[in-house]
């Protein structure tokens, strides 16, 4: 494992990152695709642009494709609500995303020309549903680099043990059975085969979860000074988090072991360690 000590922000982050891989991203011979994963408020949406832009400006065709762009429209949680478990309303947990379109999407970039253009759905967080057809984003090009980024990419199932007892105040007296967290466990499985399609996985990691939860305070604060749509008061966004705690926790415990490079952050995100190491192969899951 090589370790470097760091106090740079997300242009020099970016920077180093890209150098990292550039000797990967040469040798393949298909887009590289790599996974940025990161809870909320980590920055990866900013790094991934950062990214983006930097990889284009050494002659690299790059993509990013965002996980909350996949999120099913809220019509389609309301039948999950309805049919599965009310906490399913709100977006965030594994199976309110739909895998099956971003595998497709990843399919078609390679860019043989009966595949182009690929359009690529958009999720209008100030309406909580996705766009219509007619407002996706087209990619025209084949990329050479893409770059994927979302929250918790490359989780896998906790075990079954692990479920009980709820951990928070919405678990306990929403989901007092477990139905809905055995549920958005086994969902899990099903995002296995994207995160197979990481040639890497860089992972943001916080220092705990209290930090991430402060992290996301401040986003949302930054919105309701903007007087946006749907900006969450604090009762609303501590609801909010709640949904995602366990399988955030869980990350924090796991993801850095499946990663080929993990940047830790501080309280004040500011970069204090990037870790490059090459895991183990990403096998797929044990049965929960």
């Amino acid at each position: 494992m090589k370790t470097t000590d760091a106090s740079t922000q997300n242009p020099a982050l970016a920077g180093h990152l890209l150098d990292h891989y550039a000797g990967r991203i040469a040798r393949s011979r298909r887009p590289y695709i790599l996974g940025l994963s990161g809870l909320q408020g980590s920055g990866k949406s900013t790094l991934a642009r950062d990214m983006q832009k930097q990889a284009e400006a050494r002659g690299l065709a790059t993509e990013v494709l965002s996980l909350d762009d996949f999120y099913y429209a809220r019509s389609e949680r309301d039948a999950l609500a309805r049919d599965v478990h009310p906490l399913l309303k709100t977006r965030g947990v594994p199976g309110t995303h739909e895998i099956e379109l971003m595998l497709s999407v990843l399919a078609a970039l390679p860019g043989a020309s009966e595949k182009l253009p690929v359009m690529v759905p958009r999720y209008d967080k100030t309406r909580d549903t996705r766009m219509p057809p007619s407002r996706w984003r087209r990619i025209t090009r084949a990329p050479r680099l893409i770059i994927v980024e979302g929250w918790a990419l490359g989780l896998r199932p906790e075990k079954i043990a692990a479920l009980e007892p709820g951990i928070n105040n919405l678990e306990r007296d929403e989901d007092p059975d477990g139905s809905w967290r055995h549920w958005v466990n086994k969902q899990l499985r099903g995002y296995q085969p994207l995160w197979r399609q990481f040639d890497a996985l860089v992972v943001l990691q916080a220092p705990d979860w209290e930090t991430v939860r402060d992290w996301r305070a401040q986003q949302e604060a930054h919105l309701r000074e903007q007087r946006l749509p749907l900006a969450m008061d604090e009762a609303a966004l501590y609801r909010f988090v709640a949904h995602t705690e366990r399988l955030s926790r869980h990350a924090l415990r796991t993801l850095p072991e499946q990663a080929d490079s993990v940047v830790e952050f501080n309280p004040e995100r500011r970069v204090v360690a990037l870790h490059h190491w090459q895991p183990p192969a990403r096998k797929a899951p044990a049965s929960v």
